[in-house]
């Protein structure tokens, strides 16, 4: 399934009216808002370890070109190999060609957003290789034949129901009674995907940080899959954003505190590991070829706009599971790899505002999504720039434009809007049936799927200044 940022109403449309999404999202609050809640009333020095956390990553960014040559010198005398990918499709083919000069067949895949944000699987598969992703919801997502809806739980959006009839589609070949519980389906998946990791010629994973004092790259996961693809195959290619590296260990212990909690509500996730090279001669197992290949896209372009703070952004998800917006359309709405606030920061920025113009204003600017950031993003204020450059660029439609003038217009003139509030309060409540409206013009979008609540009596302000404080 493919769709695009540019049909993001219609996306959302039919992401309401999808009754499996609903109850699959649902499961979005147990699983993450109330874990993290948790999580940090139990750490009393959050707001220390937050300001930390955000002062490392800023001075990381203000100081972005050192630390990446620091990082790329290290890896390099440690037996590995750095590749700048401006462009998804440099990075694309320096991937494509590394697999080739490998003489490779089979590659395994740990979660990476990176890699998604660059079509790196379609490349692959283009170019002839077999491409296995080895997280769960990777793999999931890969037989349904669709992106990720979330930045931590990729198949956040299928019902076991769902995913119990795509795995009695694709594995017709394992033997024995099939067992559709959870657990039953995680062993199911299990015997598939070792047979993946057995057979491996290339490793691809992620990373979540970016070591320059040490040269080592850091891969957080609660299966260990981004272990095994780190360390079965003969190469392992890490594929990373710029904007991922950190100076040293120290701040890395502070930034794995903020992320797990900030993404499961766990105090760290199962496995926290670091790699560093190829496999040393005296070590036996592990690859003989490490190659990192450090993705661009626009990144060092941000850092010189108004938009830099969103680079902070170390994907922990807690955005996507406290807007209101996302957990009620899912990811696949946003229509590119990364959905909820920081998707609608990012997405119009890196594709341009004529593909995303819509992202900006899918949200409340309820502010949530700042509160609960553990970078603290200022993402409101950044998706108000963005409306703004938007409506400067003349990319929003005339209709939404001509609306916001008229708006400008009565904002100026708080007596005009006044009498213009009482007199639609007066209108509203005359056609009225029940207190409700099933129509009313310029209020489609509202009235298809719910009724519109009529004001009682004249407009706020002219209540309270009559002294009704009722």
């Amino acid at each position: 399934m493919k769709s695009s940022a540019r049909d993001f109403s219609d996306n959302a449309e039919k992401a309401l009216l999808n009754p499996d999404l609903r109850r699959a999202l649902a499961q979005v609050r147990e699983g993450f808002v109330v874990k993290r809640a948790k999580a940090f009333a139990e750490l009393p020095e959050f707001a220390a370890l937050r300001r930390l956390g955000h002062e490392i990553k800023q001075h990381s960014l203000e100081h972005l070109d050192y630390y990446l040559e620091r990082y790329e010198r290290q890896v390099i005398a440690a037996g590995g190999q750095v590749h700048w990918a401006q462009t998804p499709q440099q990075a694309r083919d320096i991937v494509v060609k590394i697999c080739r000069d490998s003489a490779a067949q089979r590659v395994i895949k740990g979660k990476s957003m990176v890699s998604e944000e660059v079509a790196l699987n379609e490349a692959l598969e283009a170019a002839d290789f077999e491409v296995t992703e080895t997280d769960l919801g990777e793999y999931i997502i890969q037989l349904a034949k669709e992106p990720p809806s979330h930045i931590i739980a990729p198949a956040v959006h299928k019902t076991r129901e769902q995913v119990n009839a795509l795995f009695r589609d694709h594995h017709k070949n394992l033997g024995g009674k099939r067992d559709a519980s959870v657990a039953g389906l995680v062993n199911e998946a299990r015997q598939v995907l070792r047979q993946a990791f057995l057979k491996a010629d290339v490793g691809i994973t992620g990373a979540n940080f970016l070591i320059a004092e040490t040269g080592a790259h850091v891969l957080v996961t609660n299966e260990g899959n981004g272990d095994l693809c780190s360390s079965l195959p003969r190469v392992h290619i890490v594929t990373a954003s710029i904007e991922k590296v950190i100076p040293n260990l120290e701040d890395l212990s502070v930034l794995l505190r903020l992320l797990a909690r900030s993404a499961t509500g766990q105090p760290l996730s199962v496995y926290t590991t670091l790699y560093n090279g190829p496999a040393k001669a005296e070590q036996g197992a592990g690859p003989k070829e490490y190659h990192v290949v450090l993705v661009d896209h626009g990144r060092s372009t941000l850092l010189g706009t108004e938009f830099r703070e969103a680079l902070r952004c170390i994907r922990c998800g807690a955005c996507l599971n406290h807007c209101p917006v996302y957990t009620a359309i899912g990811g696949h709405a946003y229509g590119w790899v990364y959905p909820g606030p920081i998707g609608a920061v990012l997405s119009p920025l890196m594709l341009g505002m004529q593909e995303a113009h819509d992202l900006p204003h899918a949200c409340t600017l309820n502010g949530h999504c700042q509160q609960v950031c553990p970078m603290e993003i200022p993402l409101p204020s950044l998706l108000r720039r963005l409306r703004q450059r938007g409506f400067s660029d003349r990319v929003d439609g005339r209709r939404s434009r001509w609306a916001l003038q008229v708006w400008v217009i009565l904002a100026r003139h708080p007596a005009l809007y006044r009498f213009i509030n009482d007199v639609g309060a007066w209108m509203m409540g005359k056609v009225a049936r029940g207190g409700v409206l099933h129509r009313w013009p310029m209020a489609g979008a509202w009235t298809r799927y719910r009724d519109l609540p009529t004001p009682e009596g004249s407009g706020f302000i002219s209540a309270w200044k009559r002294g009704d404080r009722s």
